[in-house]
């Protein structure tokens, strides 16, 4: 079971009044500390015109990344496809691909926020023909010579060599919960990624799916199972949870906000309690155990990312956190 860290969103809280800089500085140390590490992996994450400044240059940042580091997997969990023009994406991740010797996994999916498509002048119902078109055109894109694929979307030539071409593709991971996304993963990617919504059992059902999809239609090669899940690790379960139980919460509203276009102050108590019972926190004997459970159930083969980037709570605090789950976590999982 391979464990990364995220997701990176370089949210400022209201009470934060660091510099851009500052914000991502922080993200490229704590990308840097992963590495150095042992963890497997380092995720981006994506929104725009967001009042807290949520990431939105996910190519820049995995550009940096890969410039910081030396082993770790970089990707993006997950890059909105339909926002991009996806010669550019292909351009981009390939460049990305190559500055990083092969790490790159770009994760994609098909986005859902209002405002962002509107912004962007990009028809949300559209959304997942424009996504499959996209992937159609990167893997045509990653292959040596001519392009060779007409796309629905871009008006390109099939004749034009898109550069620089990979010595292998990027890994390419999909998003999405419901079946038709899930599906949409098995047959055209290379691994699905769950979100932190998603109980293990509501995993294992779609990894079945996956399985038989790709079984039915004699599709060969790796596939992987990403599990996204907010988590910290502190002496107790009480002090991790304190630790980051006001940015954790902040994140939530803030998803619930851009969603339902209005202001949140505070979320139901039912809904902070569900919340807190899905997070994974306490000693690292707790983390061990809870890791434990998604390996045992789903298999050897499953990238846990785990969330331990909680904006506002010090580039130390997480640190810390993070040289605490290398030393008395990794070496069980």
């Amino acid at each position: 079971m391979d464990v990364g860290i995220g997701l990176l969103s370089a949210q400022r809280r209201p009470d934060d009044d660091r510099s851009a800089a500052a914000i991502y500085n922080e993200l490229l140390e704590l990308g840097t500390e992963a590495d150095r590490l042992g963890f497997d992996s380092v995720w981006t994450s994506e929104h725009h015109f967001t009042d807290d400044e949520y990431l939105s240059g996910t190519m820049p940042t995995l550009g940096a990344l890969a410039g910081r580091t030396d082993d770790v997997e970089i990707g993006s969990a997950v890059a909105l496809t339909p926002l991009y023009d996806s010669v550019r994406l292909a351009e981009d991740a390939a460049t990305i691909d190559a500055l990083s010797d092969g790490r790159l996994t770009l994760g994609l999916s098909i986005g859902y926020l209002d405002s962002e498509f509107d912004a962007f002048g990009v028809p949300k119902d559209e959304r997942v023909e424009r996504t499959e078109d996209a992937i159609e055109l990167l893997q045509h894109a990653w292959q040596p010579g001519p392009l060779n694929y007409e796309s629905e979307f871009h008006p390109i030539s099939p004749e034009t060599t898109v550069t620089p071409t990979p010595d292998t593709p990027p890994r390419l991971m999909i998003g999405g919960l419901a079946r038709p996304a899930v599906r949409r993963a098995a047959r055209m990617g290379d691994g699905w990624c769950a979100n932190e919504t998603l109980s293990i059992d509501d995993i294992k059902t779609r990894q079945d799916d996956i399985e038989h999809v790709r079984a039915d239609e004699g599709i060969d090669g790796e596939f992987t199972t990403y599990v996204i899940q907010h988590g910290f690790v502190g002496d107790s379960y009480e002090e991790a949870w304190e630790t980051i139980r006001e940015s954790y919460l902040y994140q939530q509203r803030k998803y619930v906000e851009w969603d339902e276009s209005r202001s949140v102050e505070d979320l139901p108590d039912d809904w902070e309690q569900e919340l807190e019972d899905r997070a994974i926190v306490g000693t690292p004997e707790d983390v061990r155990e809870e890791l434990a459970d998604y390996r045992d159930a789903l298999g050897d083969d499953t990238h846990f990312i785990f969330r331990m980037y909680h904006p506002g709570i010090g580039t130390d605090t997480m640190t810390e956190c993070l040289e605490r789950v290398s030393d008395e976590v990794l070496p069980y999982i």
